[in-house]
């Protein structure tokens, strides 16, 4: 049924299989030696083209059980709370809503003139705020660019640069829409364990060693752990980086403005290709979607070419906004409350924990809070659930394997609510143990 004499005839043949139907989810492929053989061709070819399969997302490949026809993914999962639970919702990974500004204040701030095609990209005053407040973040010579967010930030960068297939170092367990974003668009995560300093420097090198051509890194918040690299750590993890100045380093700065943590650095100045990615949706809310993107200037000029033939620009109003509450007296005092509040939820919380016997968890920055178990979190969350809480499951965050925990969004909740969700979580770790 399969036929072809290159990779890329294989591969168009077993699509349009799949396309009529003639394959189906779950079918297994021939393996490589009997494909090969039945086509008269080299096995390399055959493994070139189920290569291709695999990565476009056609197949998936099964190690010793062979290379099967994959299930199209249409729910995969996702950040956000869910709208008709009768549960405290404490799993959408949320900024709390009575902490965003009131982007009305800021409407007068508008610039009424159209904007039209072949205008300059960046507004200039955002971007000389930018250059500023990221100055010393990064090496030298950055020029600054936008995006919708920080996940379509890197995203464009990593199309912008890499191919379809290409090895991608991100932390593991690693945040959902990173994960749905790598594997959608067709690159290969290569899973580098974190602990509460960040990104192991071993695990890393060995994700280099394999071929790994870009490197993610949270600096702070990571998400969903909540650790953050310390100065010993960024500085083992730039030392690491600088064997390998050829791969491409993104640093995910994602909670840059609400953060209680110091940045660490961990790109050397001697990486040839390189972006420091600051998101604005934590503090102004998700959605006032954009992040700044300081990079160098042969990114810089890769990205906006990846741009271009799309939306080629972030809405100006919304740079007017934005520009307007970043320069706001107000609005700046507003987040040192913020942020102080962020980190009082995570040391309370943790306390709390603490206080009840549950030692093993670390209070971390950001919005979530994580609590590591031995093993599956389904059936304490059902617990919870029993008791109240809808909570995230810790597995989805996992890359190769499942990530066994429960992430807990604190943003919503006073010291009632998270004495009584101490109090349960306690109580539902006791039961575990008991069966």
């Amino acid at each position: 049924m399969i036929d072809g004499k290159t990779a890329n005839e294989i591969f168009d043949s077993v699509r349009l299989h799949v396309q009529s139907g003639e394959l189906q989810p779950g079918d297994t492929l021939p393996p490589v030696r009997e494909l090969a053989v039945s086509l008269a061709i080299n096995r390399n070819t055959v493994a070139a083209a189920y290569k291709r399969l695999v990565t476009s997302g056609l197949a998936q490949s099964l190690g010793r059980n062979g290379t099967v026809i994959a299930a199209p993914n249409f729910r995969p999962a996702r950040e956000g709370n869910a709208p008709q639970t009768r549960l405290l919702d404490i799993s959408g990974g949320n900024p709390a809503p009575a902490r965003l500004p009131d982007v009305r204040r800021y409407f007068t701030a508008i610039d009424a003139t159209p904007r039209l095609y072949g205008d300059a990209a960046v507004d200039a005053r955002l971007g000389v705020w930018a250059e500023n407040w990221m100055a010393g973040d990064h090496p030298a010579g950055g020029e600054i660019n936008l995006a919708s967010g920080a996940v379509d930030a890197v995203e464009r960068l990593l199309s912008a640069q890499l191919l379809p297939g290409d090895s991608v170092a991100v932390e593991d367990p690693c945040f959902l829409s990173s994960i749905n974003m790598l594997r959608y668009a067709g690159f290969s995560p290569a899973p580098v364990a974190v602990d509460h300093e960040g990104m192991q420097v071993d695990a890393l090198e060995a994700a280099l060693l394999n071929g790994a051509r870009a490197a993610i890194v949270t600096p702070r918040a990571h998400n969903p752990t909540g650790c953050c690299l310390s100065a010993a750590r960024a500085a083992a993890l730039r030392e690491v980086l600088a064997r390998y100045p050829q791969v491409m380093v993104i640093v995910d700065d994602h909670f840059a403005l609400l953060s209680a943590a110091d940045y660490h650095s961990v790109i050397p100045d001697t990486t040839r290709r390189w972006a420091l990615v600051r998101s604005m949706s934590k503090a102004l809310g998700p959605d006032m979607r954009m992040a700044l993107i300081a990079c160098d200037t042969v990114t810089s000029a890769h990205l906006r070419l990846r741009l271009n033939p799309g939306s080629q620009w972030v809405s100006h109003l919304l740079q007017d906004l934005v520009f307007a509450c970043l320069t706001d007296d107000r609005f700046r005092e507003r987040l040192d409350d913020n942020r102080r509040f962020y980190t009082s939820q995570q040391c309370k919380m943790a306390a709390a924990l603490h206080a009840r016997g549950v030692n093993h968890v670390l209070p971390g920055d950001g919005l979530n809070l994580w609590l590591p178990l031995a093993g599956p979190s389904q059936p304490l969350a059902f617990q919870l659930a029993q008791a109240g809480w809808l909570v995230r499951e810790g597995e989805p965050f996992g890359i190769q394997t499942p990530a066994h925990g429960l992430r807990l969004s604190l943003s919503t909740l006073n010291d009632g609510d998270i004495a009584r969700l101490a109090d349960d979580i306690q109580y539902a770790l006791q039961q575990h143990n008991q069966e």
